[in-house]
């Protein structure tokens, strides 16, 4: 009898986001726990991949207070109906996190998203 491996699960392109898929596709591109901002400049809200990640001595982090703020930024993320960006930025973007540059995706907000999160 020959066993298969499982189909790979494949998500819509809407489907909210969790910390769980964001932490593996960090892992699995650039092989560290990155720290995650949402940044908001100019009246725009942009998501920021910093050059911090988890797994370095000098984080200033335990690992339950990133677990938890990378819960509070998916929620948000998912709040504001940009999961689709952020999956598809991150497992695409060619640029890769690096000492004191931040890596950079602006968000396009749905229509009325804007208003409730930018006062």
């Amino acid at each position: 009898m020959l066993l298969r491996a499982p189909a790979p699960v494949t998500l819509p392109p809407d489907a909210p986001l969790s910390s769980a898929e964001v932490l593996e596709i960090l892992r699995q591109r650039w092989q560290a726990s990155y720290d995650l901002q949402l940044i908001v400049r100019r009246g725009r809200l942009y998501l920021q991949v910093m050059w911090g990640y988890l797994e370095q001595q000098s984080f200033p982090m335990t690992a339950e207070q990133y677990a938890e703020k990378l819960n509070e930024l998916v929620a948000n993320l998912n709040g504001l109906g940009v999961s689709a960006q952020v999956r598809s930025w991150l497992t695409t973007t060619t640029d890769k996190p690096r000492l004191g540059k931040a890596m950079t995706l602006p968000l396009e907000l749905p229509e009325g998203r804007a208003s409730e999160f930018l006062l």
